[in-house]
């Protein structure tokens, strides 16, 4: 394929999508040209609109396409809760469970000194001005748990504990529905000792 710059460029760039390999990425590319020109067309639309659009919310961090998301603008949630996730799509995920009605705050990642992220990389200054700006009385730290999910909420919970605010932690436990052979010793373990 002499003329196939273009395609290559396309493939390049799918693989720069979490999971997609060399192969994933050409089966994509394939398809859309070869199927779906209109969805490509729609595709390449998509991304620029929202590559051009999208910002952060200057309240919580999160994907918004105005100054301030619809989340932070709901007077009707609980000021006094705010619950600190490492992503929008994290934040996504509680808000898909209609349980929390409080605020959020997206750090856009976890303290990872081995990659060289450290706190100012993630904004903990601002969360900190946030969670302590007199209407936060429980922070509610739920970060993944991954070793730099559990580091960056030790670190986030032992400075806002300093600070006199009260900090829990997302729960962690056996699913719902699951039998108790098939779960991993390490959710087990954390169920007993976090037991209520």
């Amino acid at each position: 394929m002499a003329d196939a710059s273009s395609l290559d460029a396309l493939v390049d760039a799918l693989r720069r999508l979490p999971g997609v390999g060399v192969k994933s990425a050409s089966r994509m590319a394939f398809h859309l040209l070869q199927h779906d020109r209109e969805g490509a067309q729609l595709l390449a639309r998509a991304l620029q609109q929202a590559a051009g659009n999208v910002r952060h919310c200057e309240r919580c961090n999160t994907f918004t396409e105005a100054p301030v998301c619809s989340v932070c603008l709901d007077t009707r949630r609980d000021a006094g809760k705010l619950c600190v996730v490492e992503t929008p799509a994290d934040q996504a995920a509680l808000e898909r469970t209609g349980v929390f009605r409080g605020y959020y705050f997206v750090l856009m990642g976890k303290l990872s000194p081995l990659d060289g992220i450290g706190p100012k990389d993630i904004g903990l200054q601002k969360l900190f001005d946030r969670a302590l700006d007199g209407t936060v009385s429980e922070v509610i730290l739920a970060t993944n748990f991954t070793a730099e999910g559990e580091a960056t909420a030790h670190v986030i919970g032992e400075a806002l504990r300093q600070r006199g605010l009260n900090v829990t932690r997302l729960a962690r436990g056996v699913p719902a529905g699951s039998e108790l052979e098939y779960v991993d010793l390490g959710t087990i373990a954390h169920a007993l000792v976090d037991r209520r």
